[in-house]
Order: structure tokens, then sequence, then C-alpha cells
């Protein structure tokens, strides 16, 4: 079977050498006929990110040569590598598999009725959502209802979309350096040196919160036996030449601030651990894991459903929260539920729920593909990710995708993938792996939701029963199961177990009404 694999991929080398002008020429019109709007929305994206710093003229400039060597050199070498077929399922890999909770409680009861009144309803099924079930069936006594409402299927939004990563969280030097941009702009009182404790402090405490939700996750998965695929091998990140100072930047603070599982490997022992074929030294994330997201959604679904306390109703949309002396009414498509309190595990979707959160809470698209086959040399169960692409090899399927751009508040959730983009990541998957063999199968997009600061919100967003756990910009299996545990145990007034989330750091207050938030001391 190998050897059939490596012949393959001899005799796609060969013919990547010989891919003709009129070829080139030829891909480049099929590109240009299967342009998109999400396409132009991530050329924006990219610009930004990539030459944001030069005159809008030069920018796109820059721009314009990419893309023409994109288009006519580095995307053909791959041309062969990828078979296209004429029709692809936007269904993730993911949910592809049976999910057990698919239509919960209507497909065995035409006739439930959500309920008239819990303690908590929680809107989501998601990473957080689930979550919050879980602990609150871990933690609340039997005559304390918490109600999930989602208004697909558990694990339909991007905690079933995603590229199947346990992540540390972001690494220090990234987080104090997104919180310090911000932190210019919305604390003008203080001088640099105490915007640079500050942004110092903000790193070190999501660092910490994201290293024992790992740790959390981890531990429920050996508790209960849960089979989601996990495989804790780590997270190689390819980095270039001129990325370089600041890799090793990032590592010395990382080991100055003890958040030590960002660190650095040699070519060699990146290629040894995931098969990539770099040049230069590469990130490595020590403790990150692989798992199937979904499997882990339904997983602790189905622990939390265990008592009966707990109640889930799918395809239920919530329309709108509306406060009352007691508490809130949440208004469904299926009625209407009184509570005391109400969770919010909507991410990307929340500002179209709560209008607050427009621009608090950025919809950003992301989006993958996955196919039989790929590079030989890919190690399995490990992340690996370049500059510009993400990849995994789960099984006989290599799953690979790209980040987008942000989205309108209304489009959360959409899936529209980027035929461009998709071959873009194949061609930069090819670069570190060499000629490969892939069938593509599916292709599909999400949404996740990015902070202008980059950092999440965990807490209360009126100070008194409206919670939130949202922001978590792309890791979200970084913060939502300690984050939704530190929610449970808030409402429940319960403080025998740490709190990682300090209202100073989180609280949502910090992007609705920063003159007013309690900021940590410098």
């Amino acid at each position: 079977m190998s050897m059939d694999r490596n012949r393959r991929e001899v005799d796609r080398y060969l013919s990547e050498r010989n891919v003709n002008l009129l070829q080139r020429v030829a891909f480049v019109i099929e590109l240009l006929i299967g342009l998109r709007k999400q396409d132009f929305q991530a050329a924006g994206h990219f610009v930004a990110l990539k030459w944001g710093n030069a005159s809008w003229p030069m920018r796109w400039l820059k721009f314009t040569g990419w893309a023409l060597f994109q288009a006519f050199i580095n995307m053909p070498r791959a041309l062969h590598c990828l078979e296209i077929p004429r029709k692809v399922s936007r269904t993730p890999m993911w949910l592809e598999d049976e999910n057990p909770w698919e239509e919960h409680p209507w497909r065995e009861n035409e006739s439930a009725a959500i309920p008239n009144s819990a303690e908590v309803v929680v809107i989501g099924a998601g990473f957080t959502g689930a979550a919050a079930a879980y602990h609150w069936a871990r933690r609340a006594p039997g005559d304390r209802r918490l109600v999930v409402l989602e208004m697909d299927d558990p694990a339909s939004g991007s905690s079933g979309r995603n590229e199947g990563l346990v992540v540390m969280g972001r690494y220090f030097k990234m987080v104090r350096d997104t919180v310090g941009k911000s932190l210019r702009q919305v604390r003008p009182d203080l001088q640099p040196d105490g915007l640079k404790t500050l942004a110092n402090k903000f790193a070190t405490v999501y660092c910490q919160a994201a290293y024992q939700n790992a740790d959390l996750i981890e531990q429920a998965i050996e508790l209960h036996g849960f089979r989601c695929d996990y495989k804790r091998a780590g997270w190689v990140q390819a980095r270039t030449e001129d990325e370089q100072k600041a890799l090793r930047l990032s590592v010395r603070l990382a080991e100055q601030s003890g958040c030590d599982d960002w660190t650095m490997i040699e070519a060699s022992e990146a290629r040894k651990l995931s098969g990539m074929r770099v040049n230069h030294p590469a990130g490595f994330s020590k403790q990150a894991a692989s798992w199937h997201p979904a499997k882990w959604v339904w997983s602790l679904l189905s622990e939390a459903m265990k008592v009966a306390h707990v109640e889930l109703f799918t395809r239920t949309r919530v329309e709108q929260v509306l406060s009352t002396k007691q508490g809130y009414v949440v208004e469904t498509s299926r009625g209407t539920i009184s509570c005391r309190h109400v969770f919010y595990a909507t991410e990307s979707y929340t500002p179209m729920i709560e209008a607050s959160f427009h621009d608090a809470i950025i919809p950003m698209q992301e989006q993958a593909a996955s196919g039989d086959g790929g590079p030989v040399s890919m190690a399995p169960h490990i992340g690996i990710s370049g500059s510009w692409y993400f990849a995994g090899k789960y099984g006989q399927e290599v799953l690979w995708g790209s980040g987008g751009s942000r989205v309108p508040d209304r489009e959360a959730g959409r899936n529209k993938p980027s035929r461009f983009l998709t071959r873009f990541a194949a061609a930069e998957m090819r670069g570190h792996f060499g000629p490969y063999d892939l069938d593509l199968d599916n292709e599909w997009s999400g949404t996740v939701g990015y902070t202008p600061d980059e950092y999440p919100i965990v807490g209360s967003i009126d100070g008194e029963g409206r919670w939130i756990v949202a922001g978590m910009c792309g890791s979200g299996s970084g913060v939502s199961f300690n984050g939704a545990r530190c929610i449970v145990n808030r409402i429940l007034e319960l403080d025998d177990e740490p709190d990682d989330y300090p209202e100073p750091y989180f609280a949502p207050s910090r992007l609705l009404d920063p003159s007013n938030h309690d900021w940590p001391d410098t």
C-alpha cells in the first residue's frame, strides 16, 4: 500500500515539473471564474495582516505580485497533488459521524416541550455549552435545573468545524502583544512602563488559565473514558527565516514568565515529530493534543444528561432575552423560559442576540478541507502549521485549512468556503511535505469570535445573572472547559475550586465599558 502511494507521489512530482504555460493559464482562468465574495474578503484580511504597515498603494502592489506568484507558480505546483471532484461536500469531516444528540428530544418524542422555568438557561451546545452542562451536573444539587438550548444540533457550529486540536492557548508573547496594542487605546492614562507591566500580567494570567484548562480536559477524558480520539502529541509550527528573531524572543519570554509550554525545536526534530521539511527552527507547543472535537462535545452531554436536572433542547432558536424583576425571560422558537441566570455560550453568534457586543465579539471566518491520502511522511495525531495554513492527519484522512476574514454579525456561522484558500493551503502544505496524492472530499467554513484585544471574556455581562464565555480567538479548546467551570461555580456560589478567570482581566466590561472597568493594579 505504501509502495503504491510512494510511486504515485513520484509520478506527481514528475508531472509537476512538466506543468506547461497553457496549463498554468487554464488554471488561472479557472481560479478567476471561481472567485466569490468570500475570496475577496479573505484577500483584504490577508493584505492587512501581511503588509498592514505599508501605504495603501504599496500594500496592494505587493499583493498583486504575491497573487501572480501564487496563481502562476506556487499553486500550479500542487495542481497534480490535489484531486477535486465536481461535487464536494460541505459537511465537516467531524460531523460525518452519527450525532447521538441530533434533534433531541424531538426525534424520540415529538410531543416534548421546553419547560416554563429553570434556574439557568445556557444558549449554545458547543464546547462551552456542553462544558457548562457537564460542570452543572457535577456540582449542582438536584433541585436546581439547567436547560441547554441549541439552534441546530450539538457541535454544529465552530466546535465541529475546526482543526481538531486541544490547544494550550496562545503563547505568552502573542497575548502580551495583542493586549498591549489595545491597552494603548483604552488606557491612555498609563505610561509605557505601566502598559508593559499590565500587558505582561494579562499574558501570565491567560496562559496559566489555559494550561489548567488543558489538564482539566485530560482529567475528564481519563475519568469518564470518553472516546474522542484524544492524543497528546504536541503542535509543530514552522517558522520562516524572517520569523526566527520573533520566535527566539517568544521562547525567551515564555521561559522567563514560567509559561514554558511554548518552546523551539531544531528543523531535524520538527521533521522527526511531524514529517515537515523545514529549513529553520520551528515553534513547538509541547502539551497540545489532537482529538475529535464533536465527540468531545457529545461525550460531555452524555455525562451531563445522566442527571435529571440537566436538559437539552436542540433545534430551538433563541430570539431574544428580556430582563424581568425576577430574572430573565428567554424567548425561543418553541416558547419562552423564565430563569434566574442566562449563560451565553454563543461565541461568534453573540452579537445577533446581544447588540451591545457588536465590534466587541467579531465573527471571523476560518475554513478547512479534508480528504483521503495526503503526504506519506505526515505524522498522525500532531498539530501541524505553517505561517498561513494548518494541517493534521487523522486515520486515513488529512485535514488542512487556513484563516479567513471578518464577516457581518448576521452571517456568523456561514458555511461558504473559499476554493482559492483550499488550493493555497494545499500548495503551502506541498512546500513542507513535497508531492502527495490527496482526494478532496469535504470543504467547509465556520466563524470564531475575536475580541479587539484578542483576549477572551469570561464573566458577568450585567453584574447580575447574565454570564458569558466568548471571544476565544480560534482557541476555544484552550478556554471553554475551564471558563465554563468557573462560571458554574460563580452561579452556585461555590469557592472550593480555583477561579482562573479573575474579573479585572476577563470581565466583559473590559470591552463594553473600559472607562469604568476595574483594571488590575500596575
